[in-house]
């Protein structure tokens, strides 16, 4: 069982005082990849205008724009999972979990950050960064890098596994499936929302974490207070739950 999820823009500041280490991540192999986007991130801090940063860190404030200027790669950093300070991560409620739920969290969750690409949950080794969904860095398009030189090492670590889909659509540019998954969408009222789609991703991996989930078949046998399955959509590789929120 694996399960796809989004980062949060917003973090939690601090951590611990070590450098990050191509061993700290999943695909070391590839932790060349990620630093040269560091590195490009990195280029464009330094010679950016205010107005740039501001665009780039999505926020006007100027004391948020001048804590995130400087060495990415000298801040303190932290496991990826607890980074993360967003609605999804509000209700998955990590730090709640006991030491087995965590851990299937840290082994089974892949979360696609902004910056650093593909990640585990449980990876250690992600400092306290800035970085606007969507935005490019200079002429680089990150979701567009990743896909291009991620996206085999994501399909052979995912093939043979049952794959639960709880990412933003955005970030479907990170990684395109190409294996049987299953994903979600959460209506009320016939339409579909946004702030509580994001909330009961998280909650629905809490619960998974906390029965240990591991088939879909598990998962859709599996209670959620407050939502009931009124559909299920099939098309090639993808399989919908529409869940009705009561």
């Amino acid at each position: 069982m694996k399960i796809l999820f989004s980062p949060s823009e917003t973090k939690f500041r601090g951590g611990e005082n070590k450098k990050i280490d191509k061993k700290d991540f999943i695909f070391p192999e590839l932790f060349d990849k990620r630093i040269e986007a560091i590195n490009e991130y990195q280029r464009f801090i330094d010679n950016a205008s205010n107005e740039q940063l501001a665009k780039l860190f999505g926020t006007k404030k100027q004391d948020v724009i001048d804590y995130y200027k400087g060495k990415l790669l000298d801040k303190k950093i932290m496991k990826v999972v607890e980074r993360y300070d967003g609605v999804a991560f509000d209700y998955l409620k990590y730090k709640e979990l006991k030491d087995k739920e965590k851990e299937y969290i840290d082994k089974n969750v892949m979360i696609f950050s902004n910056l650093f690409g593909p990640v585990n949950a449980g990876d250690f080794g992600l400092p306290d960064y800035k970085l606007k969904q969507g935005e490019k860095v200079g002429e680089l398009a990150l979701e567009k890098f990743y896909n291009e030189n991620f996206t085999k090492k994501i399909d052979e670590y995912l093939k043979g596994e049952e794959i639960i889909d709880l990412r933003a659509g955005f970030y479907e540019k990170f990684y395109k499936l190409n294996l049987p998954y299953l994903t979600m969408k959460f209506i009320k009222d016939k339409k579909v929302v946004s702030h509580w789609a994001k909330a009961y991703r998280g909650i629905i991996l809490n619960l998974m974490a906390k029965n240990n989930i591991q088939s879909i078949d598990e998962l859709m046998n599996m209670e959620v207070e407050n939502l009931l399955i009124s559909e299920i959509k099939k098309q090639k590789h993808k399989t919908e739950i529409i869940y009705e929120i009561k």
